[in-house]
């Protein structure tokens, strides 16, 4: 197993500490973890490279103090998304129609690949989320 990181131009940062809202952890397929600045930073990337790391999972924390403004899709992964702290609403687009989870305090969920997504914040709220990016559609809630 080669240490050898995939991507030359992402820095090796393996060693040291992050924070996890302003730093996202990019995780290649061969195992090698690498950090990427987060939040618009990350957004506003080269479309090349968000391309490249799209076909990989990207480790990402948010916080949330109002819903989330649009649905979303992931097609070619499922999401793992956790509640650090707060009370949320998940809502799932699922074949049989919209299904609600809440969760409050601590607790995960696992959002299938292909089903529509989004957020209702019932409190303030800190949110991992462990996500293939590549074909991710977004649309208005």
């Amino acid at each position: 197993m080669s240490n050898v990181r995939p991507h030359s131009w992402l820095p090796d940062t393996r060693t040291m500490p992050l924070n996890p809202q302003a730093t996202y952890v990019h995780l290649h397929a061969s195992g090698v973890a690498s950090e990427l600045p987060g939040g618009a930073a990350f957004w506003s990337l080269p479309e090349e490279a968000m391309a490249v790391l799209g076909k990989d999972w990207l480790i990402s924390e948010y916080e949330f103090t109002a819903d989330w403004p649009t649905w979303e899709m992931h097609p070619n992964g499922d999401e793992f998304v956790y509640l650090i702290a707060g009370s949320v609403e998940l809502l799932l687009e699922e074949p049989a129609g919209v299904r609600s989870l809440t969760l409050a305090g601590t607790g995960a969920v696992i959002v299938p690949r292909g089903i529509w997504h989004t957020a209702k914040v019932n409190a303030p709220s800190r949110m991992l989320h462990v996500t293939l990016g590549a074909g991710t559609e977004t649309r208005p809630t």
